[in-house]
């Protein structure tokens, strides 16, 4: 779990979520591509979601970016080198 506070800077770290109208979780899609996460982040926006943050490289070694959907929920798309998928394009967790 990550700290409320933590997430909304994630998010947009000089506008970040206000806590009334932010549920405090995100849904997160784990792409295998950087390419995949800004095919992703541009499909959400031609579908009506709001891109709450670019698709950039982060500090955890990653690739994400952030947008909300028309419900305004919070969606984290995200990929790392470092992650592998099984048989099923399901992410492994170590």
């Amino acid at each position: 779990m990550y700290p409320l506070e933590e997430l909304a800077k994630d998010i947009n770290e000089m506008e970040p979520p206000k806590e009334n109208g932010f549920p405090g979780l995100t849904l997160a899609y784990n792409a295998k591509s950087i390419e995949e996460v800004d095919e992703v982040i541009n499909r959400a926006e031609k579908a009506g979601g709001t891109i709450e943050k670019s698709p950039q490289h982060v500090f955890w070694g990653g690739y994400s970016g952030y947008f909300s959907d028309r419900d305004g929920y919070y969606w984290e798309v995200a990929y790392s080198k470092d992650w592998s998928f099984d048989e099923n394009d399901m992410l492994i967790i170590k």
